[in-house]
């Protein structure tokens, strides 16, 4: 009943950068947290970025290889959360997936939600 839908994602040279976006629609009462992942061939999948969506909107985590490149962000009013992604190296080559903690009505309980992925290739 949750659809999460990634988009941005594309063929990128060495030191460029894309941004993706991810906007979640269908019967949702809050979202407590939206994050991405990555998962690139032969590895498992990893958080890259993850931001609060509840009260405290500048509580936001990113995995080391990331810090200082990368800038996560969100618009409440949208259900949207992006990636701006900067400097972007061969290794950011991945399948990125958005992943969400929703309540789906008053009385449900919070579900993860993930989205189907947008292929990032960072290649000369």
């Amino acid at each position: 009943q949750v659809q999460l839908v990634e988009s941005g994602g594309g063929l990128v040279q060495p030191g460029g950068s894309l941004k993706l976006s991810c906007a979640a629609s269908g019967s949702i009462f809050s979202i407590n947290a939206m994050a991405w992942y990555r998962q690139a061939p032969g590895k498992e999948r990893e958080l890259v970025a993850r931001i609060s969506s509840g009260r405290n909107i500048n509580d936001v985590n990113y995995t080391d290889s990331v810090k200082g490149r990368f800038t996560i962000s969100r618009d409440n009013a949208k259900n949207t959360v992006y990636l701006q992604m900067n400097s972007l190296k061969p290794e950011d080559t991945a399948v990125y997936y958005c992943n969400a903690l929703i309540q789906q009505n008053s009385v449900g309980i919070l579900r993860n939600y993930w989205g189907q992925g947008t292929q990032v290739t960072v290649s000369s």
